[in-house]
């Protein structure tokens, strides 16, 4: 089964996607803010991880960037899942190596189909 690492500061937001995303079949576990989803994702080695760029603490941003720094975690595909929607943030993270940028507020089959793609894509590697 696909384990999922959601990261998103957002309560309801964050209930609502992991609801769904478990319906799906999927494992989640979720987490707060960057620090935070940098603990369970080391913990856990997630198939996937999605993640919100602005939060508390540690931001999208800097969690991708730290993950780059290890060997073991840099390989995770990383997709962000954002309100933050220039062309420069969205830029921005997929030079820092994201397999994928959704904007929200966007369907959620957006990601759903981002993230099979991401599986497909891995088996595929």
């Amino acid at each position: 089964m696909t384990s999922i690492v959601l990261v998103e500061d957002n309560p309801t937001i964050c209930e609502n996607t992991a609801e769904i995303l478990e319906m799906e079949g999927y494992t989640v576990i979720t987490a707060r803010n960057g620090k935070e989803g940098f603990q369970k994702i080391k913990a856990n080695r997630p198939d996937i991880i999605i993640c919100d760029v602005l939060m508390p603490e540690m931001n999208g941003l800097d969690l991708l960037a730290k993950l780059g720094l290890d060997s073991e975690l840099k390989t995770i595909p990383f997709i962000f899942y954002s309100a933050k929607s220039e062309r420069k943030d969205v830029q921005q993270g997929m030079d820092l190596g994201a397999y994928d940028y959704i904007v929200k507020p966007s369907d959620l089959g957006d990601l759903l189909a981002s993230i099979q793609k991401c599986i497909k894509d891995k088996k595929h590697s």
